[in-house]
């Protein structure tokens, strides 16, 4: 398996700037210059295991996101991942119903207006 360090630090730099962290606070966050922070995330540096761990943990994703571009286990961000492991079987279905809704309108050119969500609609 071979890792790609310029796509590790383009995905760095955007989950970074999705969350709004400038570059200069990640770097004092984690201990490190703003200087090597941007050398990670132009792929010219490998960060050190600590550095890595650090920046999953600051920008909230995991290892397999950063150096593979899995998102997680089951290709869903942490955050989300942990919230629906406190959810009841029924709202897990339910939202899997609502995740199917959203691909459907990305997939198609029908207009917004065609997705108004009704109770019975989400729960039909």
């Amino acid at each position: 398996m071979e890792i790609h360090y310029q796509s590790m630090g383009i995905r760095i730099k955007t989950r970074r700037k999705e969350l709004k962290i400038k570059q200069a606070d990640l770097a004092e966050s984690l201990g490190t210059s703003n200087n090597h922070i941007s050398s990670i995330e132009g792929g010219k540096q490998k960060p050190s295991l600590d550095i890595l761990v650090g920046i999953c943990s600051c920008l909230n994703v995991s290892p397999d996101y950063l150096l593979l571009g899995a998102i997680h286990a089951q290709n869903v961000p942490k955050d989300i991942y942990d919230k629906l492991q406190l959810c009841s079987p029924e709202d897990i279905v339910l939202a899997k119903e609502f995740i199917e809704l959203l691909v459907k309108r990305n997939s198609t050119s029908q207009k917004k207006n065609d997705y108004i969500f009704t109770n019975k609609n989400i729960l039909a």
